[in-house]
Parts: C-alpha cells; structure tokens; sequence
C-alpha cells in the first residue's frame, strides 16, 4: 500500500520533517535542540544495513490506487458508497444489476471490465452508456433504454459500488481484456478466444 507523505510528516518530529524535506541532518538537529554530540554512534558496518528513507517522489499513482488498497475485491466493494452520482454510474449500475445481480463479486466486475473494455477498443462506441443501450448487444435494454430499478434494492446498490470499482481501476478483474461474455453453450457469433469463466458466464475476447 502506497505511503501518505503528509501522513508521515505529520506525526514526525520536526527534526525527521526538516530532512525529508530536504534539510540537512545537522541543521535538522539544531532546529530541534537536538546535540549530535548525545546521540549513540552506530557502526560503519551497521549503517551499510539501515534502509534508507523512501523516495516518495518516486510513488506512482499505481501505487496509491491500485490493488494494494485493498485485500479482497470484497474490501474494495464495501469501501465505495453505494450512491450514482452520474449517468455513467448510473448505467454501469444498471447493466451490472440486469446481467449478474447474484453472481459473485468477481463475476459482476467482469460484467463491468467487458464494458468498460468496448469503449477503448475501437469497435464499438467509446462511452458506457452507448455501448449498453447500442442495438442487439444487452437484452435487457428496452427501446434504447436501461429499465430503472429501485435505489433500495441492495442487489443495486451492489452493483454501485462494483461499477465505482471497475471505473476507479481499484481492482483487477479476471476478465482481463474480454469483449463478450456469456452463459455456457451459448457463444457470441464473433469469432473469439475464451478468458475466463466466473460464475454463469464465459468471458471471451
């Protein structure tokens, strides 16, 4: 899990801030009243071993928002809010809901991956909502639209927060970069390769 700077800093003394922060040691020290003079020695031999303090301009956004997080895509699910704050929220909820409500939490984010996957893949349309109302493609979308379901229903709300998840890229699907999905026997009529198999459906690329 990614390190806070300001965490750290925070709860450090003002000597270990100043040479984080790029003070040198023995002005650090006088800044603090500290008396170099005081402190133990520590062998040559010794200090080669020590772990130096992290580079935390180095620190990546992977880092900080990545599966390192959280311990189980479980985890990653409780800690969203299950409100749709937005029409793309909204509509990944939705297909998540209608497609796998009861499926494992690993199989309602592949839902979301496949998705998610059309819109950078260049064959069909590149936003979420139009890649579930586009023609022929999700069966429960009626007249180009996603039937609404109830807020309270905690299927959904489940489905909110897997879609939080699946937009945040705050956990790996086992979809990997599928484009279809469906129930065993019945194969999309595109030629395809098979990803993964979670739950009641066959994920394929």
């Amino acid at each position: 899990m990614a390190l806070s700077l300001a965490g750290l800093l925070a709860t450090s003394t003002p000597s270990l801030a100043n040479v984080a922060g790029g003070v040198a040691p023995a002005t650090a020290m006088a800044v603090s009243g500290i008396n170099a003079a005081d402190l133990p020695l520590v062998p040559t031999s010794a200090r080669a071993t020590m772990s130096p303090l992290p580079n935390f301009s180095e620190v990546s956004e992977t880092d900080e928002d990545g599966d390192d997080d959280f311990e189980s895509l479980a985890e990653a699910v409780a800690a969203q809010d299950d409100m749709a704050s937005s029409e793309e929220l909204r509509c990944l909820a939705g297909a998540i809901y209608f497609e796998s409500q009861g499926e494992p939490l690993s199989g309602q984010l592949a839902v979301a991956q496949v998705i998610l996957n059309r819109t950078k893949s260049g064959r069909f349309p590149t936003g979420v909502c139009d890649v579930i109302k586009q023609r022929g493609q999700f069966s429960f979308v009626r007249h180009g639209e996603i039937p609404s379901v109830s807020p309270s229903r905690s299927a959904y709300r489940t489905a909110v927060a897997v879609a939080k998840v699946a937009l945040a890229q705050a956990w790996d699907s086992t979809a990997g970069k599928a484009l279809y999905f469906n129930t065993p026997g019945n194969r999309p009529g595109v030629r395809v390769q098979k990803v993964a198999a979670i739950g009641n459906h066959i994920f394929y690329r």
